[in-house]
């Protein structure tokens, strides 16, 4: 029952609120009868849960008719803000708030989709989930941040999310070359025969256990495997345990989730622009992997470069790298194109990292040349190599002389436009904290 004695404002839940901790959870907002209205996560509770109680939402449109019926408000504290994400949508889906009511349509919102009848299930987010052979967790509110979370725990579970139709008994899979998903420890290769159907699975379970709200008794587990697995001499096996169970422990470490993914709000539909692309680039299949270099300076000082990452057309943040031009002086593009590229694939090489399925430069047929020149040096096999011009919006490619003209309405032309502006932004960035420590010493 509401502790509000005037029925008329929400004095009471705003004084409340400022009780609450600086720390993760999930507040739920009741009406005067009680009723709970609305659920939110937060990563700070008292900060997120304060801004509803402020002038500017009680004037916002998308929020005033909720402040307008706010009475009382309580939170339930999580360990991290994946933790709250998840008590987040299994608090939505059992309790159904008025407010939240959008959450019942399952091809608004998104779902984590499990495909429990594959040999290896993947995960993925689907606005559209199955009606058979997948678990599904959901509905969330935030696709940004469910996404920047597969990725936090993709780096714990390490399970895979491509759409490969893989079984164990093939023996094709063994000469298969994984992505770059596996060379940075991210995904145990099952495409590659790395992993056991049985290993596979007993990941993809711990997975589900987490997902439930089992946090507690899945270490407890982990940690008796650990000690029966060092006991037994599997020493890798339990060093592998050692490790999930560190990260599990220090999830409110991983950062923000939405630093590891692309904004809630994205002009493009990802698996529209990768299949736009293999048809306008003649390619086998759609890009997967795709990187973008873009060149930062000014008036030809401190000039720098960065390389962006998207997988499955979207960004993916522990990709990204940053280069300070060393052999250009002044402001050469092309030149500086050359270098990056050359530097980058020299050191995938050297590290027999995986390349790039597509790789997009900044700019018109010179830095194309520039970039084709610099993989020809290197005698690599290269990926796919196209640009684009900002002026006119052309696609350069290395098989025509002609620029490809795409309508702007093209999902191709603005998932490229997206990797290009990511890049732009990427190395704007970096070149403005050169200048702030060059200006005020930092």
């Amino acid at each position: 029952m509401s502790g509000q004695s005037d029925p008329g404002d929400n004095s009471f839940a705003a004084q409340k609120v400022r009780s609450f901790p600086h720390a993760p959870g999930v507040y739920l907002m009741k009406d005067a009868a009680g009723r709970v209205i609305y659920v939110g996560k937060a990563k700070d509770l008292r900060n997120r849960a304060g801004s509803y109680f402020l002038k500017a939402a009680a004037e916002e449109p998308r929020t005033a008719e909720l402040v307008r019926e706010i009475r009382d408000i309580d939170f339930i504290p999580a360990e991290s803000e994946i933790d709250a994400l998840l008590v987040e949508a299994r608090l939505v889906k059992d309790i159904l708030p008025k407010y939240n009511r959008d959450l019942r349509d399952d091809k608004t919102f998104p779902y984590l989709e499990i495909t429990t009848r594959e040999e290896f299930p993947r995960a993925r987010v689907t606005r559209q989930p199955k009606s058979t052979g997948t678990k599904l967790y959901g509905p969330f509110a935030n696709s940004g941040g469910l996404r920047g979370a597969i990725q936090v725990l993709q780096k714990i579970f390490k399970f895979r999310t491509c759409s490969l139709d893989i079984h164990e008994d093939d023996p094709r899979w063994q000469w298969f070359r994984p992505c770059l998903l596996a060379s940075i420890d991210q995904c145990t290769a099952p495409c590659n025969r790395r992993i056991s159907k049985e290993d596979y699975r007993k990941s993809i379970h711990r997975l589900q256990r987490f997902l439930e709200g089992h946090k507690e008794s899945l270490l407890k587990e982990m940690r008796r495997d650990m000690a029966a697995a060092a006991e037994a001499l599997r020493y890798e096996e339990a060093a592998e345990l050692r490790d999930e169970i560190r990260l599990l422990e220090t999830l409110d470490q991983r950062g923000e989730l939405d630093t590891h993914a692309q904004p809630e709000v994205f002009f493009i539909d990802p698996r529209k622009g990768l299949v736009g692309l293999q048809k306008v680039l003649h390619l086998p299949e759609p890009p997967r992997t795709i990187e973008g270099v873009d060149i930062a300076h000014l008036a030809g000082k401190e000039t720098v470069a960065s390389v962006v990452q998207f997988i499955d057309g979207l960004p993916f943040k522990p990709g990204y790298r940053r280069f300070r031009i060393r052999t250009v002086e002044g402001a050469d593009d092309t030149a500086s194109i050359a270098e990056v590229v050359s530097r980058r694939f020299a050191r995938l090489d050297a590290e027999d990292q995986v390349f790039p399925n597509l790789l997009l430069i900044d700019g018109g047929r010179g830095q194309l040349n520039a970039a084709v020149a610099a993989l020809a040096r290197l005698k690599v096999s290269p990926p796919v190599v196209v640009s684009l011009a900002k002026r006119e919006e052309e696609i350069y490619t290395t098989d025509r002389d002609e620029p490809l003209r795409l309508t702007r309405r093209s999902y191709a032309l603005r998932l490229l436009q997206y990797v290009r502006d990511e890049a732009h932004r990427s190395a704007q960035h970096y070149h403005h904290i050169l200048r702030r420590k060059s200006t005020l010493g930092e």
